[in-house]
Order: structure tokens, then C-alpha cells, then sequence
């Protein structure tokens, strides 16, 4: 289970042993045991006895903005730093190994990008499927050229592959779109603050993301700040950016589904001038179809878990690529 805390008032603290959560609607009692994170919200409070009961149990404890992205987080001691890995990360960062990493994460993303347009192509419209398999064609192409790109570091090739990377995202959106109903297309992709509907979801569905992937990273023993593609040029935790490429089309689909699925209506987004921002019933709704999405059991690496227990076993497997790497 996982506890959020996004509507003004709310509050969380300890009693009897317990979590108990309070809102205007009345109060809940939660088991410790029972309970995998906690987000915290912008008007909502936690009493340093329930944090006391999460550092005890080990349950990380993230404070998110209206955007959702985390602003920072309270973890147990028992999994902080880890000398020797992050200084392996630091010598993977300038090794000849770490181009070929970032390339294959890159490519990974796109191929899976590629996937999901293939999973959505719809059988009876023959217009709308030339349309899905021209992007297609156009994204494998900007993955061939990263394919076969060559260069002797990361900064010596990055404004090439974000190049390719971007052109491939823009006819991947571009796609995706047009496979909206038509009341939810949008122009462009667009970041904070969002235009659009569509945008201002999946922007939050990220910012869940990125909380999950950090608490991974930082379990495994690894520095989050020290990114190997995405530089931390704005003090953000980089390497996450880097991570969540492999995990990006998870978001991704379930944002896209419930558009499909006409999940959401005016009540779930605060509109402004060209700006678009997801609220309290949207969140909630994307909240929970993205923790149930993540608590699916899949096989990945060959291994059957959890998807989310996926993200903590390759951040683990990272970790691991950082330690024996001479």
C-alpha cells in the first residue's frame, strides 16, 4: 500500500503503534507492515513520530510538489551511502564502458516506444495504421543512427544522440496524438507547466516515476546526483533521468489508456492561460492506476516480479555493473 497525501489538511501520525490518517472525510489506522511509501503533498503534514515509525520500518518517505515531482525524501540510515559503489559510479562515469551504456538505453527506449505504437495501431483504420507505421519507420532510423554512432566519450556524442533521441520522441508524440480521442489531442510534447491535458498528466505520472526510480537508486547504494547522460546542471537528481528511460513507456501506457478509456473530466485538471495542471480527482485516479500497474507481476531480465520490484533490481544490478567495473 502505498499512503498519499495531496489534499490541504490532511495529515499523518502515529498511534498505538500505528499509522493513522486523518482527513476532513474521518481517520484510518494502517498497519507499519502494510505500507511500501508515503507522498507527501503541499498543505498536508507528518508528525516526526510517524516519521520515526517510517525510518523504523524502512519506508521511504517523499515530499512532492503540485507537479509531483519530488522535492526531497527521508530514508532509513541503514541503506545510505555506500563508499565503494559510488566511487566505482564515478570511475564508470569516465571509463571507455560508459558510452556504450548510455547508447543502449537510448536505444532501449526508442525500442520500446516502437512497441507500444505497434500495441496500439488500431486493426480497421488503414489510414491512421500508414500513419503509426511511417513514424515507426522514422524511429528506427534515429535508432540505427545511435546504433552505429561512434566516439570515444559521452560528452563527444551527446548533442548527436539527444539530437536523435528528440526526433524520435517528437514523431512518437506526434503518433500518439492522433491515436487520442479527439477531444484530448495535443500539439506538442510539452513539460512544466503542461498545455494540455494529456501533457499534464503524464508530466505527474513522470514526477511518480522519478520518485520510484530515486528511492531505488539510493537503496542500491548509488548516488542519484551523478548522472552520466543527463549532467545535473539544475542541482536534480541526473542519473534518474537517465534511468527512467528504460521505464518511461510504463507511464506512458497507462496515461495513454485512461485518455482512451475517458477516465477523466473537467473536475480532474485546474486550467489557466496555456497552462494545464492535474487535480485532486486526477491525481488520485492516476495515482492509483499507476501503483496498480507497477504492483502487476511481469517477466522481465528473466526474472517474475512486480514491476516495481523490477526498478529496485536493476537499480541493485547497477549497482553491481559500478562495483565490478575495473
Amino acid at each position: 500500500m502505498h499512503i498519499v497525501l495531496n489534499s490541504f489538511g490532511a495529515s499523518l501520525k502515529k498511534e498505538n503503534g500505528l499509522f493513522v490518517v486523518s482527513t476532513p472525510d474521518g481517520n484510518q489506522s494502517i498497519s507499519a507492515k502494510d505500507i511500501k511509501t508515503i507522498s507527501i503533498s503541499k498543505g498536508a503534514r507528518i508528525s516526526s513520530d510517524a516519521v520515526l515509525l517510517a525510518i523504523e520500518n524502512q519506508i521511504d518517505v517523499l515530499f512532492v510538489d503540485g507537479l509531483g515531482m519530488p522535492q526531497g525524501r527521508i530514508w532509513s540510515v541503514k541503506y545510505g551511502s555506500i563508499s565503494d559503489i559510488r566511487q566505482k559510479q564515478v570511475e564508470f562515469l569516465y571509463s571507455e564502458k560508459c558510452l556504450p551504456w548510455v547508447k543502449e538505453l537510448i536505444e532501449e527506449k526508442v525500442n520500446n516506444q516502437i512497441a507500444l505504437l505497434l500495441t496500439l495501431q488500431p486493426l480497421e483504420d488503414n489510414m491512421l495504421r500508414t500513419i503509426v507505421q511511417k513514424a515507426i519507420n522514422s524511429m528506427e532510423e534515429h535508432r540505427l543512427k545511435i546504433t552505429k554512432a561512434e566516439g570515444s566519450s559521452v560528452s563527444d556524442l551527446a548533442p548527436s544522440l539527444r539530437g536523435w533521441e528528440g526526433a524520435a520522441a517528437r514523431r512518437y508524440f506526434q503518433v500518439i496524438s492522433q491515436l487520442l480521442p479527439e477531444t484530448y489531442r495535443f500539439e506538442k510534447r510539452s513539460h512544466n507547466p503542461a498545455a494540455d491535458e494529456f501533457n499534464a498528466t503524464l508530466n505527474y505520472g513522470y514526477g511518480i516515476l522519478y520518485g520510484k526510480i530515486e528511492s531505488s537508486l539510493i537503496k542500491a547504494g548509488i548516488d542519484p546526483y551523478m548522472g552520466i547522460f543527463h549532467r545535473d546542471d539544475y542541482n536534480r537528481p541526473a542519473l534518474v533521468f537517465d534511468v527512467i528511460e528504460k521505464f518511461r513507456v510504463w507511464i506512458d501506457y497507462v496515461v495513454i489508456q485512461l485518455f482512451m478509456q475517458d477516465a477523466f473530466n473537467d473536475e480532474c485538471f485546474e486550467k489557466t492561460d496555456k497552462q494545464c495542471f492535474l487535480d485532486g480527482l486526477g491525481k488520485r485516479i492516476l495515482i492509483q492506476s499507476v501503483n496498480d500497474y507497477l504492483a502487476e507481476i511481469i517477466i522481465f531480465n528473466k526474472l517474475e516480479r512486480s514491476r516495481v520490484v523490477q526498478i529496485d533490481l536493476y537499480a541493485q544490478r547497477l549497482a553491481q555493473i559500478f562495483l565490478k567495473h575495473e
